[in-house]
């Protein structure tokens, strides 16, 4: 299976910057898509960013020109940069990947655990 491990969630003041970054691990053949969504409390997931491996990249209009995603194929791991953040950014960040484990398998959708930001204004 896949283990996706995210650091660099924190509290961070209204114009501040973080970077989070999710590490996959496991069984991996190829990762189609990795990505962030964020989920506030009684609210759904959104999808934040995601960046496929040839490097497209696709950003919530909200965080637009404010976030950079990334990645590294070689290190199977995925990073938001996130700048002039806003109270509104609050939520927990989920790391996400759409991964294939054999060659002739499927690509299936894998989470992690998610990480908390918290923009105080």
């Amino acid at each position: 299976q896949v283990q996706l491990v995210e650091s660099g969630g924190g509290l961070v003041q209204a114009g501040g910057s973080l970077r989070l970054s999710c590490a996959a691990s496991g069984t991996i053949y190829s990762i189609g898509v990795m990505g962030w969504y964020r989920q506030a409390p009684g609210k759904q997931r959104e999808l934040v960013a995601t960046v496929t491996s040839g490097g497209v990249t696709n950003y919530l209009d909200s965080v637009e020109g404010r976030f950079t995603i990334s990645r590294d194929n070689a290190k199977n791991t995925v990073y938001l940069q996130m700048n002039s953040l806003k109270p509104e950014d609050t939520c927990v960040y989920f790391c996400y990947a759409l991964a294939k484990l054999y060659s002739l398998g499927i690509s299936n959708d894998y989470w992690g655990q998610g990480t908390q930001v918290t923009v105080s204004s």
